[in-house]
């Protein structure tokens, strides 16, 4: 594949119950590598989770073990584990993805199924690196047909990319079906290869539904960093 990348979970819907049956509640994070040969459906990875909120645990420790091997069978690829504790609700971080808005662009949409003839780059100008962030991405779930919104952002080296054209073909996947992933994937896909810029990267956070949200981050150049997994005001 020309990306490497992880996908994101977080599960704010999290129980289960101490060793003296006392419920425990806290916010489950799993790292997957883009590369795992296997998706899990979110409605039947909320159903696993909900499998724990009667089981007796020594503690968060012991439910990450057991989630981490269970988990990472099911994609089929190592998988990282994190529970935050109740006490430290308090210091999760809202913020928003950094970048130029492409929504503030003041245009006419009217095309709703995948269109890549937006894309288009200035070869007349200088190579940037730019980061550019959208509000604006919908796509479905091709299980339940249910509306899946998301915030993108779209980080590259190469010639301006036409930041019109862009938000269009973002507008343009509005009836497009697919799971997060695959969603991404396309993106990163479509524009490298009618923009060919030299890196990029997509980052989207998706709103939760059933209490999960998926954050999918594809990219062919590394900084050294991961993406934050500070959700949004959206999220």
């Amino acid at each position: 594949m020309p990306f490497f990348g992880i996908d994101i979970w977080n599960a704010y819907e999290l129980s289960w119950l101490n060793l003296r049956g006392k419920p425990q509640v806290g916010i489950l994070t799993v790292i997957v590598p883009a590369d795992s040969p296997n998706i899990i459906e979110s409605k039947s990875f909320k159903l696993y989770l909900n499998s724990f909120s009667q089981a007796k645990l020594a503690g968060a420790d012991a439910l990450c073990e057991l989630l981490r091997a269970d988990l990472s069978a099911g994609f089929g690829a190592p998988v990282q584990v994190s529970v935050v504790a109740q006490d430290a609700f308090a210091g999760q971080k809202i913020e928003e993805l950094e970048g130029l808005q492409l929504d503030r662009l003041d245009i006419d949409a009217d095309e709703y199924q995948p269109n890549i003839s937006f894309l288009k780059t200035s070869q007349d100008d200088s190579p940037v690196e730019e980061k550019l962030v959208s509000h604006l991405l919908k796509t479905n779930c091709p299980v339940t047909g249910q509306p899946d919104w998301a915030s993108l952002q779209i980080h590259y080296v190469g010639f301006p990319i036409n930041q019109e054209g862009l938000l269009k073909y973002l507008i343009s996947l509005r009836t497009e079906s697919g799971f997060h992933e695959q969603c991404v994937e396309r993106i990163f896909m479509d524009i490298l290869r009618q923009c060919r810029p030299t890196k990029l990267a997509i980052y989207a956070r998706f709103t939760r539904r059933g209490g999960i949200d998926i954050n999918p981050w594809r990219s062919n150049f590394t900084t050294g960093m991961r993406p934050s997994n500070a959700r949004h005001a959206r999220q």
